[in-house]
C-alpha cells in the first residue's frame, strides 16, 4: 500500500508535467502560431450564440501544423521506443497481460514527449493513453528496482495507470476502476490490484487538484433524472453507441492496417497522417485537438444538428489518421467527443419529435459520452462512473447504467483495445490460476507410476565416482544419503558443472562438498497444487517423494513434467464434461 501511495504521487505529478506541457504548448502552436480559437467554456460559453457555421479563426498554413506534430512524434518513437507509437494504454494493458508488467524505463518519457508533440500541433487525441502508460511505466520500474515478485509489478502497473487517469481527468474512483476493468472484454476486475489502484488515485488526485483546482473536467448545467419513460429513448440511444462504435472501431483499424501496408519508413507516416488530418482541418477545423471545447458547447445547447453530426463523423476519421498512422495518444478524449455529438444528435432529433417525452435533450450529450465509450473500450462500470466525475452530475446514474451496459453487450467482442482478453482465465497472468483449479483433489501418489527411480549418492563419493554414477540416470536431481541411507542434501547437474570449472583436484570434491541441505520434498499426500506451486516458487524441474513416517526416506522423483502431463489431461476431461453439458 505505500508503494501503491508512492506511485500515486509519481504518477500525480507525471501528470501534473503533461497537463502544462501539452496546454502551453497548444497555447503557443495552435493558438498564438496557427490562429486556431476553439470554443470557451463557462459563462461567456453559456450566454453566446449557437454554433452554425463551420468557419473558424485561423491562418493558412493551419495544414502544416499536424505534418510538424507528426514527424517529431514519428521520429522520437520509432526511433527510441517503438512500443510507445499508438493509444498508450493498449501497450500497457499488453505489458499487464504478455510482458509479466514490464514496461522499459525510457518509454514513459518517450510516449510524453511525442504526445505532447501530437496533442499541441492538434493531433485529435487524448491524455488518458499517454498518462496511463506513463504511470503504468513507473510502477513497472518501481517494481523492478525493488526486484519485487511478477504479481507485485502487475499490481503497480495498474496502479499507475489509475493514479495517471484518476488524476488527469479529475475521477479518482473512474480511474480506479478503469485500470482494472480494462483488462478484460468480459464484465472482469483484476481484484487483486483494487486496493492498490484506489490509493494511487487518491494521492494522485489530491495532488493534481491541490495544484489545478478541484472543478470537474466539464461544466454542466444541473440535469435530473425524473421521467422513467425516457429510458425507452435511451436504450435506444444505447443500440446507436453500439453501432457507431462498430463503424469506429473498423474505420480505427482499417486506417492502421492501410499504413502499415505503406511501403515508406515508418517514421514519416505519422507526418502523413498529419498532411491528411491538416487538409481535413482546412475545411472542418473542428476536428482538431482534443475537442472537449465542441463537447462543453454541446452540453449548453449551443451546436446546431448539422454540425454535430458532421462533427462525430469527422472526429472518427481524424483519430484514425492520427493514432492509426503511429501518432502518439488517447482515444478516450476522441471517443468522448463522438459520443457527445451521437448524444446531442439523438436527443436533439428525439426532442423535436418527442417534445412532451424527452424534456431535457442535453441530457443525452452526457449518456452518450458514456454510452459510446463503454462500448468500443468493454468498461461499464469505470466509465460511468468517470463521466459522472468529469462532469461533476451523479443525478444521471441511471439511465448511464442503463446505456452504458446496453452499449457494451450490443457492441462485445470487439474493441478499440486490441489487447484485451476475454477473462482472467484467458491472461498468461493467471495461467497458474486455472492450473491450480483444474489440479484440486489429486494426490502426489497418483503420480508414482510416472515417477523416476531416484540415484542415491552416498555423501562421501568422490566426484568422478558421482560422474559414472550419473552416466547411467535419467534424472536431472540427485539426493545425497548418510550411510543410515537417510537423505541430507540434493544437487543438480547444473550444480556439478559449476564444480567442474573450478580448480580443484575432483578427488578432493565430495558429494556433502556439492549438494545443498535445504532440499525442497514433497508426500504422497500432498495436492498437486502444493507441489505445483514448490516447482514454481523455486524455480526446480524435480522434487524428491519421501515418506510421510519416514521424511529421510526417498520413494521416488517426481518431475515437473510429469504434473504439466497430469494437467494437460485433467484438462482435456473437463474441456469434454462442459461440451457434453
Amino acid at each position: 500500500m505505500l508503494l501503491s501511495a508512492l506511485v500515486g504521487l509519481v504518477a500525480g505529478a507525471g501528470a501534473l508535467a503533461f497537463y502544462f506541457a501539452t496546454d502551453t504548448a497548444t497555447e503557443w502552436i495552435l493558438v498564438h502560431w496557427g490562429g486556431l480559437h476553439t470554443p470557451g467554456h463557462g459563462n461567456a460559453l453559456q450566454s453566446g450564440g449557437v454554433v452554425n457555421s463551420l468557419k473558424m479563426s485561423h491562418r493558412w498554413f493551419l495544414f502544416v501544423i499536424p505534418v510538424l506534430g507528426g514527424l517529431v512524434s514519428g521520429w522520437l518513437v520509432f526511433r527510441f521506443a517503438p512500443e510507445a507509437e499508438g493509444h498508450g494504454t493498449d501497450a500497457a494493458i499488453e505489458a499487464f497481460h504478455q510482458k509479466k508488467g514490464l514496461i522499459r524505463g525510457r518509454v514513459p518519457v518517450v510516449k510524453a514527449i511525442a504526445s505532447v508533440a501530437t496533442i499541441s500541433t492538434g493531433g485529435s487525441a487524448g491524455r488518458e493513453g499517454p498518462i496511463a502508460q506513463i504511470g503504468a511505466g513507473f510502477g513497472s520500474f518501481l517494481a523492478d528496482r525493488l526486484k519485487l515478485s511478477v504479481s507485485d509489478r502487475r499490481v503497480l502497473l495498474l496502479a499507475g495507470m489509475a493514479g495517471g487517469v484518476g488524476a488527469t481527468f479529475r475521477a479518482p474512483l473512474g480511474g480506479a476502476l478503469f485500470a482494472v476493468e480494462v483488462l478484460y472484454q468480459d464484465p472482469e476486475f483484476e481484484h487483486e490490484g483494487l486496493i492498490p489502484c484506489i490509493i494511487s488515485s487518491i494521492v494522485a488526485y489530491s495532488l493534481f487538484g491541490a495544484v489545478t483546482g478541484w472543478s470537474p473536467l466539464l461544466a454542466t448545467p444541473a440535469f435530473r433524472f425524473e421521467h422513467p419513460v425516457e429510458l425507452g429513448f435511451y436504450l435506444l440511444l444505447g443500440i446507436a453507441c453500439a453501432i457507431l462504435g462498430t463503424g469506429y472501431v473498423k474505420t480505427f483499424y482499417y486506417a492502421r492496417d492501410r499504413f502499415v501496408a505503406l511501403n515508406m519508413p515508418t517514421w514519416l507516416k505519422p507526418a502523413l497522417g498529419g498532411l491528411i488530418l491538416g487538409v481535413m482541418a482546412m475545411f472542418v477545423p473542428q476536428v482538431l485537438g482534443s475537442g472537449y471545447g465542441w463537447v462543453q458547447a454541446a452540453l449548453y445547447g449551443k451546436m446546431a444538428l448539422w454540425l454535430m453530426v458532421l462533427l462525430g463523423l469527422g472526429k472518427i476519421i481524424a483519430t484514425s489518421l492520427t493514432i492509426s498512422s503511429g501518432g502518439s495518444g488517447g482515444v478516450f478524449a476522441p471517443s468522448l467527443v463522438i459520443g457527445a455529438m451521437l448524444g446531442g444528435s439523438f436527443g436533439a432529433v428525439v426532442h423535436a419529435l418527442f417534445p412532451m417525452l424527452l424534456a431535457e435533450p442535453r441530457t443525452c450529450v452526457i449518456i452518450g459520452m458514456a454510452g459510446f465509450f463503454a462500448g468500443v473500450a468493454n468498461t461499464p462500470i469505470a466509465t460511468l462512473i468517470m463521466v459522472s466525475e468529469l462532469t461533476g452530475n451523479y443525478a444521471l446514474l441511471a439511465p448511464l447504467m442503463l446505456v452504458c451496459v446496453v452499449a457494451m453487450v450490443f457492441f462485445r467482442r470487439s474493441s478499440i483495445y486490441q489487447q484485451q482478453v476475454t477473462g482472467r482465465v484467458d491472461s498468461p497472468a493467471h495461467l497458474g490460476d486455472l492450473v491450480v483449479n483444474v489440479l484440486a483433489g489429486i494426490s502426489v501418489g497418483e503420480l508414482a507410476e510416472f515417477g523416476r527411480e531416484p540415484t542415491l549418492i552416498p555423501e562421501d563419493m568422490p566426484l568422478n565416482d558421482i560422474i559414472e554414477q550419473m552416466s547411467g540416470s535419467d534424472t536431472n536431481y540427485f539426493p545425497v544419503i548418510d550411510r543410515q541411507g537417510e537423505m541430507t542434501g540434493i544437487f543438480s547437474i547444473n550444480d556439478l558443472r559449476r564444480i567442474l570449472h573450478e580448480e580443484i583436484p575432483p578427488s578432493l570434491i565430495l558429494a556433502r562438498d556439492v549438494a545443498i541441505s535445504q532440499v525442497v520434498t514433497t508426500i504422497p499426500e500432498e495436492s498437486l497444487t502444493l507441489a505445483l506451486r514448490k516447482f514454481t516458487r523455486r524455480g526446480i524441474e524435480e522434487i524428491p517423494v519421501v515418506d510421510s513416517e519416514h521424511p529421510g526416506k526417498v520413494l521416488f522423483m517426481l518431475s515437473r513434467r510429469a504434473v504439466l502431463t497430469r494437467y494437460a489431461s485433467e484438462l482435456e476431461k473437463k474441456k469434454g464434461v462442459f461440451a457434453e453439458t
